[in-house]
């Protein structure tokens, strides 16, 4: 009787503990409690490596970007900002000063005016692009990426940084420390002979000790001289290029940027290899003055640990409240908050055109159970649901009106938004989006319309699948 009363008093302690700590997310609280519930003590020991916030989180909000403060007066000398919403080129959104002002301050990365972009969509072209911008650098590569594997394309990039390595150019490497976790130390100790600098971003043992497990750098940015970058969904390996037989095709977004924008770009790796290297570089020739060959308008934004906003959330709800005419989403992973949720909805009542592509064939049985979870709701509010054919869609993009479009490495689930160190390039230029809604209008021709009937008629198995994932979905 003596043992039950105690483990009674352990397992309320544990309890109480989580809904103190996470009052202010109930969602992710019922998660853990359920987890609890389900495997008492060993959910509390899993929650307390896991869960509990990165614990530099405040520290690092508190005192800013160190490197970003020491260099903003020479960025916004040489660099074109975007101050006012009158000085907006894209004329649809004079209107929207609200809209522009919430991009104005949830970030340290400003709108610049002085870009050129392309966007890529498939492995293929983006890694071709890529290895050519590294061909051709003159000082500097910074490769970070969350995936980057010891395989045909992984060599190939490899065999390309080594070659620049020891002709003089200075290369830098963060790999994430769970995604890339099946790196081997030959393979990066053929990196560290030739005199590349190599870093794991919190490798998981030191994560788990450090209890940041749970924050991953879901970053894909490759900079060449500080003057080109590239920035969206996909991660080095042969899966990328279509060549898993279990996965088939793949379906990516990525894009390239030259100008101001990189600018920022470079600040965001500056400030990821701190935190995996220790080391603090601020050097003035990472950020040359370059040509103004463009007059595109593009904002680089980072949420993570390390923001002081949840800026990439932040954008996303912004943008889907002024949203007049389209909500256009493609995302492999779709759990939102209930802020995104709750904006979709509303615009899919008010007679916005709000489509959805997620894949039909899931990375993940837990997630993708989860997203088909918010299917049923969303469609009884006028949101359509696609889901791709070809192969894995893995894109990760927005287009609200003509207003703008968004290429990068966030999905629209909540890890993205709340945990990962996610990146995400907001594009305001005409051609630009347009080119983006052919690449959506093209992928809709490869997916099949999810019917309401149909899907209400799926199985009960289905169906606690999907409300276990759900409940579950704080977690994934």
């Amino acid at each position: 009787m003596m043992w039950i009363l105690i483990a009674l008093v352990v397992f309320i302690f544990q309890m109480a503990t989580i809904l103190m700590l996470e009052f202010r997310n109930p969602s992710k609280a019922l998660a853990w409690m359920f987890i609890l519930f389900c495997f008492p003590l060993v959910g509390f020991i899993m929650y307390y490596f896991v869960a509990q916030e990165y614990h530099k989180r405040k520290e690092v909000r508190s005192k800013g970007s160190r490197l970003f403060q020491e260099i903003r007066s020479q960025l916004w000398k040489e660099a074109v900002i975007v101050e006012n919403v009158e000085e907006m080129s894209n004329s649809k959104f004079h209107t929207q000063k609200r809209l522009f002002s919430l991009l104005s301050n949830i970030s340290e990365s400003p709108i610049t005016g002085c870009n050129e972009s392309r966007v890529l969509t498939d492995g293929k072209e983006a890694y071709q692009a890529m290895l050519e911008a590294m061909e051709s650098a003159e000082d500097h590569i910074h490769f970070e990426f969350y995936i980057f594997r010891d395989d045909m394309i992984g060599n190939k990039f490899q065999d390309m940084m080594i070659r620049k390595a020891q002709s003089g150019i200075k290369v830098r490497i963060v790999c994430d420390g769970v995604g890339s976790h099946h790196l081997k130390n030959p393979f990066i100790n053929r990196f560290k002979d030739a005199g590349v600098e190599f870093y794991f971003f919190l490798p998981p043992m030191i994560a788990t000790l450090d209890r940041r497990i749970n924050y991953r750098n879901h970053r894909k940015i490759v900079i060449v001289d500080g003057k080109k970058g590239f920035v969206g969904g996909l991660n080095v390996g042969d899966d990328y290029l279509g060549l898993y037989p279990e996965v088939g095709y793949w379906r990516d977004t990525h894009l390239e940027v030259e100008g101001d924008a990189v600018y920022f770009l470079q600040n965001i790796f500056l400030n990821d290899w701190k935190l995996a290297s220790n080391e603090r570089i601020v050097d003035p020739t990472l950020f040359p003055a370059h040509e103004c060959r463009g007059d595109q308008q593009i904002q680089i934004l980072s949420s993570g640990p390390d923001q002081v906003w949840d800026a990439i959330q932040e954008m996303c709800f912004g943008a889907i409240a002024v949203a007049n005419e389209r909500i256009w989403i493609t995302s492999p992973y779709f759990i939102p908050d209930s802020g995104i949720y709750e904006g979709l909805k509303s615009a899919a009542v008010s007679g916005v055109d709000v489509r959805i592509i997620i894949p039909w064939k899931p990375d993940s049985k837990l997630v993708h159970y989860a997203s088909l979870s918010y299917v049923e709701e969303l469609m009884e509010a006028g949101v359509r649901f696609f889901q791709y054919r070809k192969g894995f869609v893995h894109a990760k993009i927005m287009i609200v009106d003509d207003l703008l479009a968004t290429v990068g490495t966030a999905n629209m689930d909540m890890r993205s938004f709340f945990c990962n160190f996610e990146l995400t390039a907001v594009l305001f230029e005409q051609k630009t989006i347009q080119r983006i809604v052919k690449d959506f209008e093209d992928d809709l021709q490869e997916c099949l319309e999810i019917q309401p009937s149909e899907f209400k008629a799926r199985s009960r198995l289905d169906k606690g699948a999907e409300l276990l994932s759900r409940m579950l979905s704080p977690l994934l």
